[in-house]
C-alpha cells in the first residue's frame, strides 16, 4: 500500500471564497511561500477567469520557483479555459456539477450534456498541453453509477485525476468510506477528496476517504472556505501522521506559523480551542490533569505538542490544585511549602471566579504575601 497522501491545499482558492475574506497579492504570495516551506505538495492558487489581476498574481506565484505544484480552478467553458491558459505552467482543475439536482436546477441540462461537456473540454485542454484534474461538484449527492460514467469519460479524454466533492458537507465518515471505496474500485483515475464542514465532519470524512483509497485530499489553513469551511490542513496532516502514520511531506512544526499568517491575512484568526493551532489546546488547568502531566506526560498527552512546535502550558484557575500551584510558583523562582500551596488555592479560585481570568504573576506574588501575613496573625485563609 502506498503510504503517501498528496495534500492539495486550496486556501488561496476555496479559502478565499470564505464570505468576507480577500487576500492581497502580497498576502497570497506570502501564504504560498509558507505552504511551500512546510512541504505542501500542491496548492490551488486561484480562479483565472476572475480578473487580469488574479491571473497576474497566479503568474507571480508561478515565478517564485516553488517546489509545490500549482493548480488553478476553472469551469468547463471556453472563457475559463482560455483564462487558465494565460497563467503559465499550472495544473488545471475543470469542475462540473454531477448531481441531478445541480444539473436540473443550476445548469438546466441533463446527464448526456454533462458527459459530452467533460469529453469536450478535457480533450481540448489536453490538446493544449494542459494537465487536467476533473472536479465532480456535488458528487456526494450524485447517482454513483453516473459518477463512475463521468470518471470513465474523463479518463478517456485524458484527465489524470478526479475530485470527489462533498460540496454541501452532507456525508458522514461511514458513508464517505463506502462511496469512495466503490469509486476507487470503478475507475483507474486517482481520487481526490474535497470535504466541507457543514456538519463538523470534514476532517473525519477526509480521513475516511484516505482509508477508502483516495490518494489526494483538499485542505485549507484554519478550515477556511465556503459556509462552515473545508477540512483544515493542520487537522488532516497531523491526524494522518498520528493516527495512521501516513506520510504527507508536511513539516508539522510549521503549522502554527502558517495558521497565524493566514489568520492575520483573512481577518479570521484561529479560535483559542482550535485543534492543533489554537492558543489554548495545550493549556491545562484542572488539578487532576495537571497532577497526571507532572507525574508522566503520557497520562494526558495524545501526541507530543513538540511535533507541531508547541509545548504544554499550565495555568491556574478555579479547578487548580496544590500541585499546579507549586509548579507555577516554581517557574517564578518561588519554592512553596505544601502548607503555603494549599493556602493559596482558595485565593486563586476566588480571583478567577471574580475576574474570569487567570491570575497574573503579580497576583500570585500578592497571594503569597497575603498568606504569609495571615499566618503571622493566626488567620486561616
Amino acid at each position: 500500500m502506498d503510504l503517501n497522501v498528496g495534500i492539495n491545499d486550496t486556501t488561496l482558492r476555496d479559502g478565499e471564497q470564505t464570505a468576507g475574506v480577500v487576500f492581497s497579492a502580497e498576502e497570497k504570495i506570502a501564504i504560498a511561500c509558507a505552504l511551500d516551506k512546510a512541504g505542501v505538495a500542491e496548492m490551488e492558487v486561484g480562479i483565472p477567469i476572475l480578473s487580469p489581476e488574479e491571473r497576474e498574481t497566479i503568474r507571480a506565484i508561478g515565478a517564485l520557483g516553488l517546489r509545490a505544484r500549482l493548480m488553478v480552478w476553472a469551469r468547463m467553458c471556453h472563457a475559463d479555459l482560455d483564462a487558465a491558459s494565460l497563467c503559465g505552467n499550472v495544473l488545471v482543475h475543470l469542475s462540473i456539477p454531477v448531481s441531478d439536482i445541480h444539473m436540473a436546477y443550476k445548469l438546466k441540462r441533463n446527464r448526456a450534456w454533462v458527459l459530452k461537456t467533460v469529453e469536450r473540454f478535457v480533450g481540448t485542454a489536453v490538446d493544449r498541453g494542459m494537465r487536467v484534474s476533473v472536479g465532480a461538484e456535488d458528487a456526494s449527492r450524485a447517482d454513483p453509477d453516473f459518477l463512475y460514467r463521468v470518471a470513465e469519460v474523463a479518463q478517456k479524454a485524458g484527465a489524470w485525476r478526479l475530485r470527489f466533492a462533498d460540496t454541501l458537507g452532507v456525508l458522514d465518515p461511514f458513508t464517505t468510506h463506502e462511496r469512495l471505496h466503490a469509486l476507487v474500485a470503478n475507475t483507474d483515475l486517482p481520487i481526490e477528496m474535497h470535504a466541507h464542514d457543514d456538519l463538523g465532519l470534514a476532517t473525519a470524512n477526509t480521513l475516511a476517504a484516505v482509508l477508502a483509497g483516495a490518494r489526494y485530499v483538499n485542505t485549507t489553513v484554519n478550515g477556511l472556505g465556503e459556509r462552515a469551511g473545508n477540512a483544515s490542513l493542520e487537522e488532516v496532516a497531523l491526524a494522518l501522521h498520528v493516527i495512521y502514520r501516513r506520510t504527507t511531506g508536511i513539516d508539522m512544526k510549521q503549522l502554527p506559523t502558517i495558521s497565524e499568517l493566514v489568520g492575520r491575512a483573512s481577518g479570521r484568526p484561529a479560535p483559542p480551542q482550535k485543534s492543533v493551532v489554537g492558543d489554548a489546546v495545550f493549556t491545562h488547568e484542572a488539578g487532576i490533569h495537571v497532577d497526571g502531566l507532572l507525574k508522566d506526560v503520557r497520562t494526558y498527552q495524545g501526541f507530543d505538542p513538540a511535533e507541531v512546535g508547541r509545548s504544554h502550558r499550565i495555568v491556574l484557575g478555579k479547578y487548580s490544585g496544590s500541585q499546579a500551584v507549586t509548579y507555577v510558583y516554581d517557574k517564578l523562582g518561588i519554592t512553596l511549602s505544601r502548607e503555603q500551596a494549599r493556602g493559596i488555592v482558595p485565593l486563586i479560585r476566588a480571583h478567577t471566579i471574580r475576574t474570569k481570568t487567570s491570575p497574573s504573576d503579580q497576583d500570585l506574588r500578592d497571594f503569597l504575601g497575603e498568606t504569609q501575613r495571615a499566618r503571622l496573625i493566626g488567620v486561616t485563609i
